[in-house]
């Protein structure tokens, strides 16, 4: 009885604390959304500020918005924390469910609260730790089966020739896939082990180059700023590269702080990621981007952001690391929370959607107003971003951002090209079409 007050004590004291430190922002989300964002001066806070709306799921009928020219349907419900998508070359399409495997120690009042708060919100339930398969049926209803179970916290997951890749928190392990099974009865084999101590960033997403020689493993830093020690963030914050037949890997690019999304661009051949940048210095600090990834370049994590903005908080200071830091490609906003990425040079999306990125942003904790909870699409022109985000789907959350309804993560084209997006709190898989001729 005396622990439980004692802990319901220190979380009441703690909430306070965060509701006195309210920080609102003050930039408009398209001055920070592009290839030169605004930032503001850094803040600091005892505790940082947090906004994230309760859950309360879709009610019957009830789907997100789409931009005009496009119309939404639900073609899965009921799955567990659906994470990631991957179309399979016959049209079936995959659908990861997962949520962190809860390895990361609580140690202090900050996590405790921030714990509690993303749990209210729905983010924080239980993923499925497996793998379904939804097939389009000739009435155009898609059937669910059971394809893979037993996995550890799974996130990314690719097809290179008949061997399914997919990313658990800890490894990458391997299943023999045939075209038009429902279900992999073959236990999954070890292929290559994966930093896995602590996992405060626990996904690990994957993208093969267009040959299926290499993969590409985004691994999210063990902390907001080393708050855990160096020695934790080992081959973290960083893209490794895995050869598949010799299964070694090396650090691709480094000072990434948690790339969430990785796509290989074949037109320009080159590696585009997202990324989560860090927290508690700001509303409006520091803008979440997308970027091409350059073989050995530093992106600054955790000495600078956005190129070379000193961040104080870190120590020891490293200048010598933060003048080799390689400034973004382009901002998506502060905390957004970029979980899905999508190239696409064609699809069946009016014209406007043809040529650029899908980015779903799985939305913000700390900041008011809210921040991303949305698909946006980028343009692109000759191989590089351009122009402000514009909004695809939205109405992931009340009007009022008392309630959530929804969140989105993975986004892939299924063999129509309709965009199809896995929402995690919501427990569904949309798909985006035109509204008509």
């Amino acid at each position: 009885m005396g622990k439980s007050l004692s802990r319901t004590t220190l979380v009441i004291a703690c909430t306070t604390l965060l509701a006195a430190c309210a920080d609102k922002a003050s930039q408009d989300a398209a001055q920070q959304a592009g290839a030169n964002p605004s930032l503001p001066k850094a803040q600091q806070f005892l505790a940082p500020p947090m906004q994230v709306p309760d859950f309360v799921g879709w009610k019957d009928g009830a789907a997100p918005t789409v931009a005009p020219g496009l119309k939404i349907e639900k073609i899965a419900s009921g799955l567990k924390h659906p994470r990631q998508l991957l179309t399979l070359p016959n049209g079936d399409v995959l659908v990861v469910e997962s949520n962190g495997p809860g390895e990361e120690a609580v140690t202090t009042p900050k996590q405790l609260v921030a714990a509690m708060v993303k749990n209210r919100s729905g983010k924080g339930a239980k993923g499925g730790n497996r793998i379904t398969l939804l097939r389009k049926r000739a009435s155009g209803e898609w059937e669910k089966h059971d394809f893979i179970g037993n996995l550890h916290s799974p996130f990314g997951v690719q097809l290179i020739g008949n061997t399914l890749y997919v990313a658990n928190t800890d490894a990458i392990v391997t299943f023999p896939y045939q075209d038009g099974e429902t279900t992999i009865r073959a236990p999954g084999v070890a292929f290559t082990d994966l930093p896995s101590t602590v996992n405060h960033h626990w996904t690990k997403a994957l993208q093969a180059n267009p040959d299926g020689t290499k993969l590409y493993v985004g691994v999210g830093s063990n902390s907001n700023i080393t708050e855990n020690g160096l020695e934790v963030e080992y081959r973290r914050a960083a893209v490794l590269e895995v050869d598949v037949a010799s299964r070694a890997s090396r650090i691709y690019a480094s000072g990434i702080r948690n790339p969430t999304g990785l796509q290989w661009d074949p037109t320009t051949n080159r590696l585009w990621a997202i990324a989560n940048e860090r927290d508690e210095i700001g509303a409006d600090l520091v803008p979440d981007y997308m970027t091409s990834v350059t073989e050995g370049a530093f992106y600054g994590w955790p000495y600078s952001y956005y190129g070379q903005h000193v961040d104080r908080r870190v120590m020891p200071q490293r200048p010598d690391l933060v003048q080799k830091a390689i400034p973004p490609d382009y901002a998506l906003g502060s905390h957004v929370a970029a979980l899905g990425l999508l190239l696409t040079r064609g699809n069946a999306l009016p014209a406007k959607y043809q040529n650029g990125a899908f980015v779903s942003e799985h939305g913000s904790w700390d900041r008011s107003p809210l921040s991303g909870y949305e698909v946006v699409f980028v343009a692109f022109q000759d191989g590089k971003p351009v122009g402000k985000p514009k909004t695809l789907v939205s109405g992931f959350h009340s009007k009022d951002e008392s309630q959530l309804f929804g969140a989105p993560v993975g986004v892939v084209l299924d063999k129509e090209g309709a965009l199809l997006i896995a929402d995690d709190v919501g427990d569904t898989v949309w798909r985006v079409t035109a509204a008509g001729p």
